[in-house]
């Protein structure tokens, strides 16, 4: 049987795969596994959050009745971005906290995520033993022992003080113009009020959330209408989130989208120059474009490069006290403001950078220069043989040495869909696109099921 969590959290089809069942037999099973551990938890404290999508309504009905059910007190702080609940996690002390969202998926979808305290990202292990939990017989609480439920009015607010706080000064954007697309997702308020707030003249784009709308043509899925929007008003750069805004990508005056590699590329020159660049390395992963290697090299910047996904990024910072990583899918994550990826935090401290240097955006990019990269998906392939296939390993081999230092191939397999993830960068489009199909060939045949 397929493990119930992905690589992050549990996610699916919102009330098909998804269920208001499984919601409360989870919060269920997560509070016996964070509290005691046996069949009657601690009383605890949980904080809930969720995006605006329309199934997070009920979804998050269902856990709070699980949790409540299960002797959990538990706090709503209604719709609030993914880093956001986990900072609230942490400013409150709670035991653990609960997201309701599927972050840059279509609205059909939805997916809960666990946060443990402090604000931070569970174990495998605890997921695990919380899937052994679920439908476990217990002992249910009774009387005075059941979870008393409250709302947090002023959560959002005191999370938009955090962001504000993080630039260190006031008034840090004054000058700049800028256009935010919030994705009609949870940082509708968030990301244009901590903007205002910093002296920024803010442009809000798909900041109207009615739960059917997020990611629908919009944030970081699609920059179309945030490129339009930055030419329109002629704003000095526009910052793209997705729907639970644990992510940031950004264009440019001219409309040029900045990735998460450039932006992770400007904000570690940033901390290196301010002495804030713990042991001068920055953690990426390997589908990082090798542009971004170069350039970190040639300014003394070390790369520590982990397995594709933030959880990992996340591992390599923790384990080693790093104070910046993140994803070219612009998961940015500056432990010193927050626990995980946070895409209104990273706008800031992008923007900052661009009223501080007094230098554009586009200017500012040019610290690296992006290879070209292919990325192709191969569906309906054997994923698990891809690294023990020899055929598929001697291709590989081959497409290397082709590329002789002027480019890299990397293969996977994907740790959410079923199928291979075939990437190929190269000092051309074109070189790199040949390289690519002729692998795409080899695994299509080699991996067949």
């Amino acid at each position: 049987m397929a493990r119930l969590f992905g690589t992050d959290g549990v996610r699916g089809l919102a009330n098909a795969d998804l269920t208001a069942e499984l919601a409360l037999a989870l919060a269920v099973a997560a509070a016996k596994v964070m509290g005691s551990g046996g069949s009657r938890p601690q009383r605890l404290r949980a904080v809930v959050g969720r995006d605006p999508r329309v199934s997070g309504e009920f979804l998050e009905a269902a856990v709070v009745a699980g949790l409540a059910s299960a002797g959990v007190d538990t706090v709503r702080a209604q719709v609030v971005p993914t880093p956001g609940l986990a900072w609230l996690v942490a400013e409150s002390e709670a035991d653990f906290g609960v997201m309701l969202s599927a972050s840059h998926n279509p609205m059909p979808d939805n997916g809960i995520k666990f946060f443990a305290r402090g604000g931070v990202k569970l174990l495998d292990e605890v997921e695990d033993a919380i899937e052994a939990e679920l439908g476990a017989a217990w002992t249910r609480p009774l009387g005075d022992q059941v979870g008393r439920v409250s709302q947090d009015d002023q959560a959002v607010a005191r999370y938009i003080d955090h962001l504000v706080a993080s630039l260190g000064r006031p008034q840090a954007l004054d000058g700049l113009k800028v256009v935010i697309d919030a994705a009609n997702g949870a940082a509708w308020r968030t990301g244009p009020a901590a903007f205002a707030a910093q002296g920024a003249e803010v442009v809000a784009i798909h900041a109207q959330p009615d739960g059917l709308t997020i990611n629908d043509h919009c944030g970081s899925t699609d920059l179309t209408s945030l490129r339009q929007a930055v030419l329109d008003h002629r704003a000095d750069l526009g910052v793209a989130l997705d729907g639970d805004a644990d992510r940031c990508l950004a264009v440019d005056a001219e409309g040029a989208t900045v990735d998460g590699d450039q932006i992770l590329a400007i904000l570690a020159l940033a901390l290196k120059r301010a002495g804030r660049l713990h042991l001068d390395t920055v953690v990426a992963t390997v589908m990082s474009n090798l542009g971004f290697i170069k350039a970190m090299a040639a300014h003394g910047i070390r790369v520590d490069q982990t397995k594709v996904g933030d959880r990992y990024v996340l591992e390599s910072m923790n384990a080693n006290h790093f104070s910046l990583g993140g994803e070219q899918s612009g998961h940015v994550i500056m432990s010193q403001f927050a626990t995980t990826g946070d895409g209104v935090l990273t706008g800031l401290h992008l923007a900052a950078e661009v009223a501080r240097s007094g230098r554009p955006l586009a200017e500012l990019a040019q610290v690296m220069v992006r290879l070209p990269q292919v990325t192709v998906n191969v569906p309906g392939v054997d994923r698990a043989r891809v690294n023990l296939d020899a055929g598929v390993n001697a291709a590989v081999e081959a497409a290397t040495a082709q590329l002789a230092g002027r480019g890299r191939v990397l293969l996977r397999p994907s740790g959410t869909e079923p199928l291979v993830r075939v990437m190929v960068e190269a000092e051309t489009a074109a070189e790199a696109e040949q390289v690519a199909q002729s692998l795409v060939a080899v695994v299509r045949q080699r991996l067949a099921k």
